[in-house]
């Protein structure tokens, strides 16, 4: 047996399904390795596609995903995804081929530092230069991608060392996974907590990527339902709590002042949930720096001038939130209840507003309405990233964990088609809609060809602006005008087609609902081009900029941008 074989033989261990990753001349010993084992290799397009979907299965699933580059070019082009894992909290691992040991201390055919490379983006990466190491490294591997907080790590293969055998004297066997209980939270941190709670008249939560992972959301649920505090969700904790329940103010992260903001603006205590600095710097909510703030994570506060928090409670999120929920039992608080209710209210009705009749043409908030409508709870929305983004933050409800998925740590374009094929892997049951600009669907485009291979079944929902729409927005938010965005499209529906998937255009609402109906009652691929007239985008800056209250500390409603 050699070092890949036993490299193979040790992610069958650690559970790996999948390895999703572009074949080359140096990892040639892994890919026959992969070939007999359980492991599905998935050939993909573009090395950046098979990162996305090693990203999205560790973000559906909490387990690393796996993907697979050869050296130099096709190690650079998987760096992008591996960093949007490692900024969105996705565990995952990185496994590249690199030149014989023998030639690297030279200048030499596409040979570049790929560790040194990959130091940056990941939590821990290195090169394996002797077989006796790789059952170790491997287990290491998955251990730190996996442990809180999840992120990337990277392991480079070398061709002559995966050639190499594995002598009688090394380790030529998987090491086990071991359980790994993460400690609970100091007793003194939580009553110190629970004192500023019970002193409180209007707490509110902020749930972030963390209130997603390990238990938490169905522990949030219990502490905010039967204590009643609202909660809002940053982006990427979209279903840590139910839209549908009283208690969500939905998401927050616009560049500008939202309704939102008057309910944090209003509360006298923020308690934050598993959220990361990466996802929304915190002036957007804490501009004062003076909001009293307890912090609820697995790992200490970053240190920020507008995150002073009064308390840490350090340790597992769903173990503190028990504990808290289970304290507060016996006592209960005397907060003001229902305060936020007229804020939910004037949310929903701005929401409900985007909707357009059956004869109109769509909008990209209309499009969502719809969706959201024929759209199971249980399914699951895939956001690229683009000016819809936005939209599906604030305007899309989520009513459960892992439904809604948006990249706002590192906030790559491209990661929403490739995600659809790693959502489609993990549960083929399960309905899965990829919503795109046109933008970041061509950036990705060729991977329609990986998922017909495939025969998998997603929607991909284009949302055609002939535009690079989000910083069209932003740019007229600075300067009221835009530059150097737009571009031209392909016929999209022929597009589909030369891919040999269905593809369709609706130019209606009613034709809309008829083709997402359509598509997710049946099975395959669908590529449904709706053109969108983006005026809607600084229609909502000035409705918000003239309707919603403005800040205490500042007079005047905020124009930062979106």
């Amino acid at each position: 047996m050699n070092a890949a074989e036993l490299l193979v033989r040790c992610l069958e261990a650690e559970g790996v399904r999948h390895v999703f990753g572009v074949p080359g001349e140096e990892n040639e010993e892994l890919l026959f390795a992969l070939e007999p084992s359980s492991i599905q290799f998935v050939a993909t397009r573009h090395e950046q596609g098979a990162a996305f979907m090693a990203n999205v299965w560790g973000r559906l699933t909490g387990e690393a995903g796996v993907c697979l580059a050869t050296l130099g070019p096709g190690a650079t082009n998987l760096l992008t995804g591996v960093a949007d894992a490692q900024l969105d909290k996705a565990p995952l691992v990185a496994i590249t081929a690199q030149g014989a040991l023998g030639r690297l201390h030279h200048e030499s055919h596409q040979a570049i530092d790929i560790v040194g490379m990959f130091q940056p983006v990941t939590k821990w990466n290195a090169s394996i230069t002797t077989p006796g190491t790789v059952a170790e490294m491997v287990r290491k591997a998955f251990k730190v991608a996996e442990a809180e907080k999840p992120g990337a790590t990277h392991l480079e293969l070398p061709e002559d060392v995966a050639s190499s055998e594995v002598t009688d004297t090394q380790r030529d066997e998987p090491l086990q996974q071991s359980t790994v209980r993460r400690p609970a939270s100091d007793y003194k941190a939580l009553a110190a907590a629970l004192t500023r709670l019970r002193a409180a008249k209007r707490p509110l939560v902020i749930a972030g990527n963390g209130a997603i992972r390990k238990l938490a959301s169905k522990h949030l649920t219990e502490l905010v339902t039967t204590h009643d505090i609202p909660v809002v969700a940053t982006f990427m904790g979209k279903g840590a709590v139910s839209d549908a329940l009283p208690q969500s103010l939905m998401a927050m992260g616009l560049g500008f002042r939202d309704y939102v903001n008057e309910a944090i603006d209003a509360a006298d205590l923020l308690i934050t949930v598993g959220y990361d600095i990466a996802e929304l710097p915190p002036q957007r909510f804490n501009k004062s720096g003076n909001k009293p703030i307890v912090h609820i994570d697995f790992t200490s506060a970053e240190v920020y001038t507008h995150y002073e928090v009064a308390v840490e409670v350090v340790g597992d999120i769903s173990s503190a939130l028990w504990e808290m929920t289970r304290k507060l039992a016996k006592s209960g608080l005397t907060n003001e209840r229902g305060w936020w209710h007229p804020i939910r209210e004037k949310i929903l009705a701005d929401i409900a507003r985007e909707q357009r009749s059956e004869s109109s043409e769509p909008t990209i908030p209309a499009a969502l309405c719809v969706l959201r409508e024929v759209l199971p709870h249980h399914g699951v929305v895939i956001s690229d990233v683009g000016s819809h983004k936005l939209w599906i933050a604030r305007n899309f409800p989520a009513y459960q964990p892992g439904t809604v998925l948006i990249s706002n740590g590192f906030a790559s374009m491209g990661i929403a088609l490739p995600g659809a094929i790693a959502a489609s892997l993990q549960d083929p049951a399960r309905p899965v809609v990829a919503v795109m600009g046109d933008g970041g669907f061509l950036m990705n485009v060729q991977e329609l060809e990986t998922a017909k291979r495939l025969g998998l079944s997603f929607v991909a929902l284009v949302l055609n602006d002939d535009d690079y729409g989000l910083i069209s927005w932003k740019q007229r938010q600075h300067r009221k005008r835009s530059v150097s965005t737009r571009i031209g499209n392909p016929d999209f529906p022929a597009l589909a087609s030369a891919f040999g998937v269905r593809g369709a255009r609706a130019s209606t609402m009613g034709e809309l609902r008829a083709l997402l109906e359509q598509a997710l009652r049946e099975r395959g691929i669908w590529l449904i081009e709706v053109p969108v007239d983006p005026s809607v985008n600084d229609q909502l800056a000035t409705r918000l900029a003239d309707s919603v209250q403005p800040a205490p500390d500042s007079g005047t409603p905020s124009k930062e941008q979106p």
